[in-house]
């Protein structure tokens, strides 16, 4: 038993910010919270945090690319389906190099540790080697994780030199991804898979209706995008007939627990649709700004009973840090507000609940309170950003976070990852801890132009300096461009 002596904060419920002040917190071995009382001298503690610190649920992203992470905090200058193509599938196809991934991956998931984000729904690539070496990476560092292949195959919404060859095939070798990860040794409780169709424009039928029944046969969840912006919310409207929720209703991937993505083009049948269903919606409120041309409403999804997290969609959302997002989540609420909306008004205490409790309720896991019964991680001395005040060579639960006070919001977005050596030098990260997760405010600022591959990867970021994740660049094996410019 792990005794912790602190001052905690956590929102038991959208309406409820717990302060508890100068209490005791016990942590089994198992990482479980057995006690959380008043705090008295007579109990040897442990772990002791100073005054001024307070101990935070871990954060809970519900929706991260994994692979766009050496692009964080650039490329945003294209709407969704050509910058798909322009930048973000010509990187993604990058990831057949094995060494490549888990570089990245290496980098990414200590970079978000270090912003308090304990558990993360990733999207990996097409590739298994690359999805399953991901799963080992958040194993590695004891980060929870639903790791899941991205299956497409669609020969009009995807390019020829990436996407699964057919639906069969892009079945099964989500199959086989879901059978390698809950194989992996320390898996079990920690990282699980989930089923992965990237979104309707990208998949076949046969393919959403063949993940749909591996999900049933598997007992694993499902996550894809619905109705991010005006260009996919109308081609699933041409295409099915219906709107994005009810079509993936449809295939049979609305679920209990299944995350959707954004969802920001949702009428009131979807969102009751959604709940009835028992599935969510991944809220991200940066990334929304860029591409989804409107604000989701968390206020009308919450009031519907619809199952809301929070999501930073890197690198479509150029902020890794999800605390940031609890700040834009409330801003995006105002515009609609602004827009006419006078209900659609959230508080930053259903924010911060978005981004703990209402994750952890989204996925079904057993996080984002500090209470007895919470929490199911191991106990880890590395857990806590770069703000932690923990002494040395203490332990604190995976599952939290400490935080100095008063709350001046940590900087927000792109881990800077590059740097202006050789290109042919191994690659190091060039900040500090404490910087990684940097970006641009809100507004969109003019972008210099970029450098680029035929395919349009950006070689240099905005900055002018060459991205070191990427190491040196290729050629790019085809001209790729979006069905609809071609």
């Amino acid at each position: 038993m792990t005794v912790l002596r602190a001052t905690v904060l956590h929102t038991p419920d959208a309406q409820t910010l717990d302060v508890l002040d100068d209490h005791l917190i016990e942590v089994d071995a198992a990482g479980r919270i057995g006690s959380v009382r008043p705090a008295d001298d007579a109990t040897p503690v442990d772990v002791s945090l100073p005054e001024g610190t307070v101990l935070v649920p871990g954060f809970v992203d519900t929706h991260l690319h994994a692979p766009q992470w050496p692009q964080l905090g650039t490329a945003l200058d294209l709407p969704l389906d050509q910058w798909l193509f322009e930048y973000t599938f010509p990187l993604e196809s990058r990831y057949d190099d094995l060494d490549l991934a888990t570089r990245v991956w290496d980098h990414m998931v200590p970079s978000l540790l270090r912003l308090g984000t304990t558990t993360v729904t990733y999207y990996g690539s097409i590739h298994e080697p690359a999805t399953v070496a991901l799963a080992e990476t958040c194993v590695r560092h004891g980060q929870r994780a639903f790791v899941g292949r991205c299956a497409m195959d669609h020969p009009e919404g995807t390019p020829p030199s990436y996407r699964d060859p057919s639906a069969t095939a892009s079945v099964d070798a989500s199959a086989r991804s879901i059978e390698a990860i809950r194989s992996l040794a320390g898996a079990a409780g920690l990282v699980e898979p989930i089923v992965t169709p990237r979104f309707v424009p990208a998949c076949t039928d046969a393919a959403l209706t063949g993940l749909a029944e591996l999900a049933a046969a598997t007992g694993t969840l499902v996550q894809t995008h619905c109705s991010e912006g005006d260009w996919e919310h109308g081609h699933v409207l041409e295409r099915c007939g219906v709107t994005d929720t009810h079509a993936l209703d449809g295939f049979g991937l609305l679920r209990d627990h299944t995350v959707l993505a954004h969802a920001t083009h949702l009428d009131d049948g979807d969102r009751r649709l959604i709940a009835s269903r028992g599935a969510g919606v991944a809220h991200c409120p940066l990334s929304n700004v860029y591409f989804a041309d409107r604000a989701f409403s968390a206020r009308k999804a919450l009031d519907a009973g619809v199952r809301v997290g929070l999501g930073t969609d890197v690198a479509g959302g150029p902020s890794a840090s999800l605390l940031a997002q609890c700040g834009h989540a409330v801003a995006a609420s105002q515009r609609l507000v602004d827009e006419g909306d006078p209900s659609a008004r959230i508080d930053t205490t259903a924010a911060f609940w978005m981004a703990t409790a209402g994750g952890a309720e989204l996925l079904g896991v057993d996080a984002g309170v500090i209470e007895p019964d919470a929490g199911s991680m191991p106990l880890r001395s590395d857990c806590p950003t770069s703000r932690s005040t923990r002494a040395p060579g203490r332990a604190a639960s995976s599952d939290s976070c400490a935080w100095r006070t008063p709350a001046t919001s940590p900087p927000c977005g792109s881990p800077d990852v590059r740097s202006s050596e050789r290109p042919n030098r191994a690659w190091r990260p060039t900040l500090p801890p404490d910087r990684i997760g940097r970006c641009p405010p809100l507004a969109r600022r003019r972008r210099p132009r970029r450098r680029t591959t035929g395919g349009g990867r950006p070689l240099l970021d905005a900055a002018g300096r060459r991205n070191r994740l990427l190491g040196r660049p290729r050629a790019s094996t085809s001209s790729l461009t979006s069905p609809d410019r071609a």
